[in-house]
């Protein structure tokens, strides 16, 4: 099953971008394996399967989550809705980034609250919910087995997802989830390579279209959207 979700990717031939494809092994533009960073304090095997969730869904932030598209809706035709949406929208600077525990995993998360991605996320989650197929019903008993409170179930049943508007957190995922011992010695490992990722606001210019080919394979950055253009700019990769 082919899925699709709207991102938030770093610009491309960005620090960020390079830091991000080397730290999970994996290019999303280009779809290629890259040579992983080195971090001595967890060793090469070990940190191929810290990485391998965020490695498969590419380095990003999430938007709307991945959906497959609704009956008798195109790619052509979500194209062209995300040409609509990024000419409604204006680029803007989020807080700049800071190595944060979201959960039990690891990411790099805004240094202070952000209105505006709260906004742009809402936007993406509404805008874009046309083109969603509703869960199958495993997919929403499997969800309900996590532990929702009752707000993550009414966002579940309304938007396919518990963890969106009000609930919805910018984060650029680094690890799988883990214990507090192994948090603890990644973090302090990551911090010094994060270090000067952190240092300036965060430009917020366009939003990315991700698709998975099949269920068993990566997402790929299919286009990126810049924002404010009169007649939408997509530039394909």
């Amino acid at each position: 099953m082919k899925r699709y979700a709207v991102y938030f990717a770093p610009e491309p031939g960005s620090q960020l971008e390079r830091f991000g494809a080397e730290w999970l092994g994996r290019d999303a533009r280009s779809g290629e394996a890259v040579a992983q960073i080195a971090c001595p304090a967890i060793g090469a095997e070990r940190l191929i399967a810290l990485t391998a969730a965020p490695r498969e869904y590419g380095f990003h932030a999430t938007l709307k989550p991945p959906f497959a598209l609704a009956a008798g809706r195109r790619l052509d035709e979500l194209e062209n809705a995300f040409v609509a949406f990024a000419r409604e929208c204006t680029a803007f600077y989020a807080p700049p980034l800071e190595l944060a525990e979201v959960g039990r995993f690891l990411a790099l998360v805004p240094s202070a609250p952000c209105p505006e991605l709260d906004a742009l996320a809402e936007r993406a989650v509404r805008f874009f919910d046309a083109f969603r197929a509703a869960p199958s019903h495993a997919e929403l008993v499997r969800r309900r087995h996590a532990s929702l409170d009752a707000r993550e179930s009414e966002l579940l049943d309304a938007w396919g997802y518990p963890y969106v508007l009000d609930r919805w957190r910018f984060h650029l995922t680094l690890t799988e989830r883990l214990d507090s011992s192994e948090r603890t010695l990644l973090r302090a490992a990551l911090e010094p390579m994060v270090a000067p990722l952190c240092r300036t606001e965060l430009r917020i210019d366009a939003v990315t279209l991700f698709v998975q080919p099949g269920i068993d394979e990566p997402f790929r950055e299919h286009a990126r959207f810049v924002f404010g253009h009169a007649g939408g700019v997509m530039e394909a990769r």
